[in-house]
């Protein structure tokens, strides 16, 4: 996914703002998550694991004057691997 840094923000706000609102839809019906919403809710953290990696590697690039349009997207079960 080649993103610029806008882009990647972008896409963490409108990850954020799918979550907020599957976690919003699950309090007012009380009812909690169903299957389907857990797997998208489990589905939309990874996805934000991996744009922050992404973001965080892109801003290090920049630092020690690399590239960062050569960062790429790594796969989730590797972001997922680290520690928070």
């Amino acid at each position: 996914m080649g993103m610029d840094d806008k882009t990647i923000l972008n896409r963490i706000s409108d990850l954020v703002d799918e979550e907020h609102r599957l976690r919003a839809d699950a309090q007012a019906n009380e009812t909690g998550t169903d299957d389907a919403a857990r797997e998208r809710l489990r589905e939309l953290e990874e996805s934000l694991d991996q744009c922050w990696d992404l973001l965080r590697r892109r801003r290090a690039a920049r630092q020690t004057h690399g590239d960062p349009d050569a960062q790429g997207v790594r796969p989730k079960p590797e972001v997922e691997r680290y520690l928070q």
